[in-house]
């Protein structure tokens, strides 16, 4: 990565500032992966697909590349799950446009380029007291992607989701314009950016802002609930917390259908530091990474290890307080490269759900019943509380509660996905198009009630569809 200050210079009330860029009339020749088309998938590597695949640095290519294409999509780290980031005629990657142009000390507002990832943000701001505001599971995400998919944490019941936090984004359209634009500038096509799965244009930069943190280290608390009911109230009294999440057990039946593990978090303040680390708030970042080195085969995922994964982590997860480092706490599937491959060569298929407060308790008991019934448990489940609608007409977040679920891609947990999608229809909720691979229009059309602004939207900025997906054809978007 590119960055336009050296680390050292940037001090306490600096601003770090990218230098004259090139002429705009010089454009860069586009590097192409293959002249071919190359398999291409999301991370739970279900669908593949077959994809003609460029790279573009900077706005002058992006803007080359769209007019030389009747149809294609933008790609960030390929973190999304399933098809939103493929397009068969051009999937344009857009990880080279990756650098860090500004940055205000005083006001935590950061500009960068869209291909920078949410690692990069944290390896160069955490050692100097800031970190991203809102983060999803995985640090491996860019700024492009996030706000595509207007990506939340697990601070979504009071901090929202990432677009809550732009300041503005340049937005690259299918007739060639680059248009800023916020809360205030183009504000429609601002907020349908925001979850618009790169449906709008491609995002070349953006700014937003970063949170202070006084040191590297999350308080966390772990607290243990014995069935659905405890731990949706476990959840709500664990949101006077900045962060909040519960891990639940899919197989769990009878009394103890919906058990889990929930876990608050707050930053530790500088004065809250133990003794051992008093004078060092912050640690070098980094370390080895484990990974997985070979697909598992296709049986090792079934109702008996997750049962007994289930019981283990469950009984392991004792409940009180201890001080963990930023990794761990928001991104535990980070320290292992490669980990969907324990999902096999079929790759997996991930169902997140979000329903309405109201809706929630009766929706979450049906959905579990029926996972349990079928022993069809996620080995990672994870629940938690979510806020206020996003600005986005296809933000996903609305407030209740979203479950998140992954299952091996096998005929038998597709049939069940579609189940569990009536289920969430009837139920008034909706999918993540993040996460999701396979869904049909139905369930997105129930889901989304500004579906029709979002459609009009593109008729005013892309008539033609020039920006498209397999997942946007697929659901007629």
């Amino acid at each position: 990565m590119t960055v336009m200050a050296r680390p050292a210079e940037v001090g306490p009330r600096a601003v770090v500032s990218a230098p004259e860029l090139a002429p705009a009339s010089i454009v860069k020749p586009k590097r192409i992966y293959g002249a071919r088309p190359m398999m291409l998938s999301g991370w739970g590597r279900f669908p593949r697909v077959s994809c003609r695949v460029l790279e573009a640095r900077g706005e002058e290519e992006v803007i080359a590349t769209i007019a030389e294409n009747s149809s294609l999509i933008a790609r960030g780290a390929g973190r999304s799950y399933g098809d939103a980031a493929l397009n068969r005629g051009a999937t344009l990657v857009m990880t080279a446009s990756n650098r860090i142009l500004d940055f205000n000390s005083g006001s935590g507002l950061l500009t960068c380029e869209a291909g920078v990832t949410l690692a990069e943000i944290a390896d160069i701001f955490v050692p100097r007291g800031w970190f991203p505001l809102v983060t999803p599971g995985t640090k491996f995400v860019t700024v492009g992607g996030a706000i595509a998919s207007d990506v939340h944490g697990k601070n979504h019941h009071r901090d929202g989701c990432f677009g809550a936090h732009l300041a503005y984004l340049d937005l690259a359209l299918a007739d060639g314009r680059t248009l800023r634009c916020s809360p205030t500038e183009n504000a429609d096509l601002f907020r349908a950016t925001q979850g618009g799965m790169g449906l709008t244009g491609v995002i070349l930069r953006a700014a937003f802002r970063l949170r202070a943190i006084e040191t590297d280290l999350v308080r966390q608390e772990t607290i243990r609930a014995e069935n659905l009911a405890e731990s949706m109230a476990r959840l709500k009294e664990a949101s006077i917390a900045n962060y909040s999440v519960a891990w639940i057990d899919c197989l769990a039946r009878g009394g103890r259908l919906g058990r889990s593990l929930v876990y608050r978090g707050e930053h530790v303040a500088l004065d809250d530091l133990p003794k051992e680390r008093k004078g060092r708030p912050y640690l070098p970042r980094g370390g080895q990474m484990r990974s997985v080195p070979f697909d598992f085969p296709g049986f090792t995922l079934n109702r008996f290890t997750v049962a007994a994964f289930n019981e283990l982590y469950y009984a392991r997860g004792r409940p009180g307080t201890a001080l963990v480092p930023l990794d761990p706490y928001f991104y535990p599937l980070d320290a292992i490269a490669h980990w969907n491959r324990i999902y096999g060569r079929a790759g997996f298929v991930q169902h997140q759900s979000v329903l309405p407060e109201e809706a929630s308790r009766h929706g979450l008991e049906t959905m579990l019943s029926l996972i349990s019934a079928r022993d069809a448990g996620s080995l990672l489940a994870v629940l938690k509380l979510c806020g206020a609608e996003g600005a986005g007409p296809l933000s996903f977040p609305m407030r209740g509660f979203t479950l998140a679920l992954d299952f091996p891609g096998t005929t038998a947990n597709l049939s069940l996905l579609l189940e569990l999608d009536a289920i969430v229809a009837d139920h008034g909720g909706r999918l993540y198009l993040a996460k999701d691979a396979r869904a049909g229009i139905a369930v997105m059309e129930r889901g989304y009630p500004r579906l029709r602004d979002f459609a009009r939207l593109r008729d005013r900025f892309d008539p033609k569809r020039h920006f498209a997906s397999v997942q946007s054809e697929r659901l007629g978007l």
